[in-house]
């Protein structure tokens, strides 16, 4: 009994309310639908399985059964601008920890890994959705997927996806996995609460080494960008220069270009 309140407590609000499924449309629904009947801050879904699962700019998330962890949190008093930057670092923190993987992010949350190959694979995905009331953020639904063993990639995934077990030759325990996850989560959560983000960005900054001097490229409106970063401005924008000029992005997609000089 001692245990079980210990390690609930580790979970910090996660730990108060978790339901688990085992075959689900999105855990990102499920966690909606519940905000909608009431569910308090810190609500938790996991699921074995998502037959609909999504990721960001309207990306699908592969979902099958007996491969990843699937995870959705409710946060209702907390809407800090940088909860994509926290989120990132729990997941890569969370792997590295579990599964001695050397996890790394690429903007803004990306989570992957490089195989023995030398080829960068997404092993992890994350999606935050926002409600608003009255033009202000009422609440946030954050998803989570691990890729944590191997599968048969469909499409295009093939030559992006990877997973936990296949970079490692680890099989993790799912649950292990989840309780480290939540627990991390739990910690970074705390720190945007308190306003301690110092830390955090640095930590993101640590875990991403593509956010200095990498080439990328992005949209705006139609246009196509190219610049290179140079790190994380103190309110969590990425910082790239263009010319003489800098730009801060803030969330969006960029495209890693590796030029001549970086592949020297």
């Amino acid at each position: 009994m001692t245990d079980q309140t210990e390690g609930t407590a580790r979970l910090g609000v996660f730990g108060a309310k978790v339901h688990l499924y085992e075959s689900v449309t999105s855990t990102n629904d499920v966690v909606a639908a519940l905000a909608d009947q009431g569910a308090p801050h810190g609500t938790v879904v996991v699921a074995k399985r998502q037959t609909a699962g999504r990721g960001r700019h309207g990306n699908d998330w592969f979902s099958p059964l007996g491969t990843g962890l699937y995870v959705s949190v409710l946060l209702r008093r907390l809407m800090s601008p940088l909860l994509p930057l926290a989120a990132g670092v729990a997941v890569a923190d969370t792997l590295r920890q579990t599964a001695k993987l050397e996890a790394w992010l690429e903007w803004p949350n990306d989570v992957v890994a490089v195989t023995a190959d030398g080829e960068s694979r997404k092993v992890a995905g994350i999606l935050l959705e926002a409600t608003t009331v009255d033009g202000q953020r009422a609440r946030v639904v954050m998803g989570i997927g691990v890729n944590l063993r191997e599968a048969r990639w469909p499409g295009a995934l093939a030559a992006r996806a990877g997973s936990v077990e296949g970079v490692t030759g680890t099989r993790l325990n799912p649950d292990d996995v989840l309780i480290q996850l939540l627990a991390t989560l739990s910690e970074r959560c705390d720190d945007l609460e308190s306003g301690s983000i110092a830390d955090l960005l640095r930590r993101w900054e640590l875990l991403a080494p593509s956010s200095r001097g990498t080439t990328v490229e992005w949209s705006v409106g139609a246009t196509r960008r190219r610049g290179i970063t140079e790190g994380l401005n103190e309110d969590g924008a990425l910082i790239v220069r263009v010319g003489t000029d800098h730009e801060c992005l803030v969330g969006g997609e960029v495209r890693h270009v590796r030029t001549r000089s970086e592949t020297r």
